[in-house]
């Protein structure tokens, strides 16, 4: 069998390591903040190393992109994939994306929710693939909310869209909040509007309770 190629292996296994590296600092400074020096610096590689690897500051932001996603993935869309689709993946994804932004996944919470600020308003390649990877996660949890609701699981649901919305926005003010504050509590309290939200809804107070905290059912 043919032995893999000794150099392509430590190439990776370099990329990777940077990339690890990046993606931390992006989340705390923003992609801007990154370049080919700085990240040689933090990673222990030349710049000129770094520089082949990713050939230009871009390409290297656009490689960033794509590795936050793969971890994003891995830690809140993959364990919730393992729960039917509809509420149960739909409570899971919520409890999974609370704990990436609490427990600092990213060093500055949420990387999506962080660098989408950089690049909102400046077109290009980099605010592309950002828009591509923060909608593929939205449409996932809109998927889910359709799924409940046509599950009969969110029986007085009139508008999933807005009930994705509404989930979006909350978590996106307790990750702001609890990096501002340097507190918890933002994220109980998305929790618990988001779990009201799900009851008032018509869901099952069992399934909400990995997010719920024991909120009785709407009436």
């Amino acid at each position: 069998m043919k032995q893999p190629d000794g150099r392509r292996v430590r190439g990776d296994a370099t990329r990777r390591a940077v990339l690890d590296h990046a993606v931390q600092i992006a989340s705390r400074e923003g992609l801007d903040g990154l370049t080919l020096g700085t990240i040689a610096e933090v990673a222990g590689a030349s710049k000129s190393g770094v520089a082949t690897l990713f050939g230009s500051r871009e390409q290297l932001q656009l490689a960033v992109v794509h590795h936050a996603g793969t971890i994003f993935t891995e830690f809140v869309v993959t364990p919730a994939r393992a729960q039917p689709r509809g509420l149960p993946r739909l409570c899971a994804l919520i409890e999974r994306w609370t704990a990436q932004s609490e427990e600092r996944l990213f060093e500055g919470g949420c990387f999506f929710l962080a660098c989408a600020t950089d690049f909102d308003s400046k077109p290009g390649l980099v605010r592309d693939a950002l828009r591509h990877s923060i909608a593929q996660y939205e449409d996932y949890i809109l998927a889910q909310i359709t799924a409940a609701k046509l599950a009969d699981q969110l029986p007085r649901l009139d508008d999933p869209e807005q009930l994705a919305f509404e989930i979006r926005a909350y978590y996106a003010e307790a990750n702001y909040a609890s990096l501002l504050h340097d507190s918890r509590e933002p994220y109980r309290r998305a929790e618990h509007a988001i779990a009201r939200r799900l009851l008032e809804a018509g869901a099952e107070p069992a399934l909400v309770a990995q997010i719920g905290l024991g909120l009785t059912p709407a009436t």
